[in-house]
């Protein structure tokens, strides 16, 4: 993008003042580079956001901030109720509560490489992955409903996991709210044999090693080590999610209209927070919220499962969960006065500083854990949420590095045997059900995540704490 579209606050805020009809500026978190190399669409698409309804304060955009559908991602906004906010479900995504959460093991690197080969090879065996993949659990009608009211907590009393799990993700593993007579019998049905899945697409489940620890004290109260191994499991709601996000933005974009809404783009399609529409995608998108936990919290039981069998001195507790497709109801200080504020995070992640009440006791005084996905062959990150994030972003951060090019650039330049191989020689294990998939996900296609998480630091979203770089990667 060209930098004279913007007027820079600081060395890493880039500001659109309102123009047309945006109501608020729009904000982008950037280094000169990495603004340099955005596309000019990402200009367009968080101007957009700043005209909608309600919208409080700013339209924002992480430094891992590329084109999406409507929003961003890499796009937060947060709308006021009582100033007629929207509620957009394309500021939500359609993989509504695509997260990350992150394993702890009691394994070192030395652990894990003499029988490295043997674990890919079983975690492939045991964890679905790749487009229609199902899983071994199939859920009637009312056990859907169930699930989809229960999230993580449904799966824990299914025999899924430990109590213990459900303190360390968001929510405490079930979202309240949701409704899932709002969710149609197609979206049911897509998610009946899908449960404990990885999917395709950038959802991976990735075994790492601690390369680097930048903050003592944090890694301390997280439980990390240089040297550890850890593994994160990157999904989210799957079918159902994307049924809920294409069936409400077309009764969006019908309902529009009717309240007076003028759509900078369709879709951007929303309702208000309060109207029949807003109320039932809230309950829907709940649902999918408490759909995404539980996959995750499944899939965590199958790879305790996997690691007892191969390394059965593992022991593998739960760090953390954070979702990043969502819309949160949540009290934040505008202006000096706290307000009850829908924020819409796509391809961003919540970000709570040290002594948030929503963090679990045990790591509040570190700040909420930032789960930052890399690539297949390049590193992922641990950060902390910051107080600064509160008035900096409504406490949100980046989620990735965000992609590069599109899925299709990267398919004509790479070839999926190419990147397993050279990963390999790497001492990165590679294991997918498509060569297209890991073609189209190589690292290449992917920004520096480095790059992103120093601006995420230098900005004051949030903390860096440990750097992971991978071992075993199984990609859908």
């Amino acid at each position: 993008m060209d930098t004279t579209l913007f007027k820079r606050r600081s060395e890493y805020e880039w500001e659109i003042t309102p123009r047309g009809g945006m109501r608020v500026p729009a904000v982008i978190f950037a280094s000169e580079s990495l603004i340099r190399d955005m596309d000019h669409k990402v200009h367009e698409q968080v101007c957009n956001v700043a005209a909608l309804p309600g919208i409080v304060q700013a339209a924002y955009a992480m430094p891992d901030a590329h084109w999406g559908y409507g929003f961003p991602i890499g796009g937060v906004a947060a709308f006021d109720p009582a100033e007629g906010g929207v509620i957009s479900a394309g500021g939500v995504g359609f993989d509504i509560s695509c997260g990350v959460r992150c394993l702890l093991t009691s394994l070192t690197r030395d652990d894990l490489i003499p029988v490295q080969k043997q674990l890919a090879d079983t975690l492939y065996k045991r964890i679905p992955a790749g487009v229609g993949s199902t899983g071994r659990v199939h859920l009637n009608r009312a056990e859907m409903d169930a699930m989809l009211r229960g999230g993580a907590r449904w799966a824990v009393e299914q025999g899924f996991g430990t109590a213990a799990d459900l303190e360390r993700i968001e929510e405490r593993g079930r979202m309240h709210g949701a409704k899932p007579e709002h969710v149609s019998d197609k979206a049911k049905k897509r998610q009946q044999d899908e449960m404990g899945t990885l999917g395709s697409g950038n959802h991976y489940l990735e075994v790492q090693h601690v390369s680097r620890i930048y903050d003592d004290r944090i890694a301390d109260i997280y439980g990390i080590h240089e040297s550890d191994i850890v593994i994160s499991i990157h999904c989210g709601s799957r079918g159902l999610g994307h049924q809920i996000g294409t069936e409400f933005l077309k009764k969006m974009a019908v309902a529009a209209p009717n309240y007076g809404i003028h759509l900078p783009d369709r879709e951007l399609a929303c309702a208000p927070i309060d109207s029949p529409v807003g109320e039932e995608y809230l309950g829907a998108m709940r649902a999918a919220i408490n759909c995404a936990l539980a996959n995750r919290q499944i899939l965590t039981q199958l790879v305790r499962e996997v690691f007892a069998e191969v390394l059965p001195e593992s022991e593998l507790p739960l760090l953390y969960d954070v979702s990043h497709n969502t819309c949160k109801v949540e009290e934040h200080i505008v202006d000096g006065k706290p307000r009850r504020l829908f924020v819409h995070r796509k391809g961003a992640t919540r970000a709570f500083g040290p002594g948030h009440p929503e963090i679990p006791e045990a790591l509040r005084d570190a700040g909420q854990p930032v789960l930052i996905g890399g690539s297949m062959g390049t590193g992922s990150y641990i950060l902390a949420g910051t107080k600064e994030a509160e008035a900096h972003s409504f406490s949100s951060a980046c989620h990735g590095a965000g992609r590069a090019m599109s899925r299709h650039r990267a398919y004509k330049k790479w070839r999926g045997r190419q990147v397993v191989d050279e990963l390999a020689e790497r001492g990165i294990l590679i294991r997918s059900p498509s060569s297209r998939g890991v073609a189209e996900e190589a690292p290449g296609a992917y920004k520096d995540v480095s790059a992103v998480v120093d601006v995420a630091e230098y900005a004051g979203l949030a903390r860096k704490v440990a750097r992971l770089e991978p071992l075993i990667c199984v990609k859908g």
